[in-house]
């Protein structure tokens, strides 16, 4: 968390943090519109793999006193649980509406937090628990198990959040000793690294505009994970985390006007009961913090 956030370094947060979230709705957006051209593994390889390019200059003179070596396995670490959250992201993307996509995302929060109580012992309250279970709540009126086909795409996706609030911890703990750039750059190419033999089990001869498709996705996506990195670094996450929320009205007018998506009651429904638990945990924790 950062205690002592000044009111500039706040508003320059949450400012990065509307910055990512335009980013990543762009990003959504493209991969939606290639659809199941190639492979998922494939075209997560291909994205990372240029996103890469773009920090070939800074790995070439990448500053000694903004890199800790011991945090190398975090880096390693974090490199594999985001592989995993990419290609599970990238196949849910050719099964989901991006509405639908969107709304089952919001438990990644929901996933922070309890890894958060877990991994950095914080208190598990009962307005905790209350914000769990409604949040639960929530997936099973998007899910809505027995009334709907549970698919693959799903499956997916929860997964997927899943391993990005891992991802999402392992940053936040980096944070505190890294700088931004050489967070995004390493994750970069761990994510690459990891991804390669992933992409090659099941590699397709790629056609021309997919490679320059995923080449704008990794220009967004590489923009939209150091606006994030940066937001996190300056602003405290009870107050940046609501941000995130505006992510799914762009992602319903993104869906409903460009890939004629209907808009589905029961995904809105149940991602504003996600937003309400999160919302919870932010309120409380933020004044949880100002007793302290």
């Amino acid at each position: 968390m950062i205690p002592h956030a000044s009111p500039r370094e706040t508003v320059l947060g949450i400012l990065w943090m509307v910055t990512s979230g335009l980013c990543f709705v762009a990003v959504i957006g493209l991969v939606r519109y290639l659809g199941d051209t190639l492979p998922p593994a494939e075209s997560a390889f291909i994205r990372y793999a240029v996103g890469l390019v773009f920090f070939v200059p800074y790995f070439l003179k990448i500053p000694r006193k903004t890199f800790n070596r011991s945090n190398v396995w975090k880096y390693i670490l974090r490199g594999m649980v985001h592989s995993l959250a990419v290609i599970c992201w990238f196949f849910a993307m050719t099964k989901l509406v991006v509405a639908e996509v969107t709304a089952i995302g919001y438990l990644t929060p929901v996933f922070v937090t309890i890894g958060a109580v877990i991994f950095f012992r914080e208190k598990a309250s009962y307005w905790r628990a209350l914000a769990f279970f409604i949040a639960f709540v929530g997936v099973i009126v998007i899910l809505r198990p027995g009334f709907q086909e549970f698919n693959l795409g799903r499956g997916s996706q929860l997964l997927a959040t899943f391993f990005f609030a891992g991802s999402y911890l392992i940053t936040k703990n980096l944070t505190q000793s890294e700088d931004s750039t050489v967070i995004v750059a390493m994750l970069s190419l761990f994510v690459t690294l990891f991804l390669a033999p992933f992409a090659l089990a099941v590699w397709v001869h790629p056609p021309l505009y997919s490679v320059l498709t995923l080449s704008v996705v990794a220009f967004f996506a590489t923009a939209g994970h150091f606006a994030m990195t940066k937001s996190i670094a300056l602003a405290p996450l009870v107050v940046i985390q609501p941000i995130t929320f505006l992510q799914l009205v762009w992602s319903v007018l993104l869906g409903f006007f460009l890939f004629d998506d209907k808009i589905d009651a029961f995904v809105i429904i149940g991602a504003a009961l996600i937003i309400l638990s999160i919302t919870i945990i932010s309120y409380r924790d933020g004044k949880r913090k100002n007793h302290n």
